[in-house]
């Protein structure tokens, strides 16, 4: 723990759909001392233990290593789905924007990263027959999405 009062958790994409649970919970938590939430703006509701900074995570004038500094665990959930029709946009924010955060978690000697992926990233499978994490992770050659996730 960073400190006598709990833990210091900073989440990225803290106001997409699963970073709103995954904020209130932790701002819930009697072991989190204090929740870093970064997002592309900041909300207008704020949980106990909540503090905000705006971030784009692709733009390397944000301070990732400063904000990830002293950190007990980064939670990383942030994911553009729009624009659809701009994929060179997406892949700014979703591969080179999550490969910033991975370099600033470990520049900044967090010990702990979550990182959120999903089925996506698998490429196709049978249809009768399941299959585990040695499956390959090619995606979908034809969604942006499962691409990105793939990388």
């Amino acid at each position: 723990m960073s400190s006598a009062t709990g833990s210091r958790i900073v989440v990225t994409g803290a106001t997409g759909n699963v970073g709103t649970s995954v904020v209130r919970l932790l701002s819930e938590d009697p072991e989190v001392g204090t929740v870093l939430g970064l997002a592309r703006r900041i909300p207008g509701w704020s949980p106990a233990k909540t503090e905000w900074a705006a971030v784009d995570l692709a733009s390397e004038q944000s301070d990732l290593t400063g904000h990830f500094a002293g950190a007990d665990a980064v939670v990383h959930l942030a994911w553009a789905f729009q624009p659809t029709h701009d994929p060179a946009t997406t892949w700014r924010t979703n591969v080179l924007g999550s490969i910033r955060v991975f370099e600033a978690v470990a520049a900044a000697g967090v010990p702990a990263l979550v990182h959120a992926s999903s089925v996506g990233a698998y490429s196709p499978g049978p249809k009768n027959h399941a299959v585990d994490e040695s499956w390959p992770t090619h995606g979908w050659p034809d969604a942006a999405y499962c691409r990105e996730k793939a990388y």
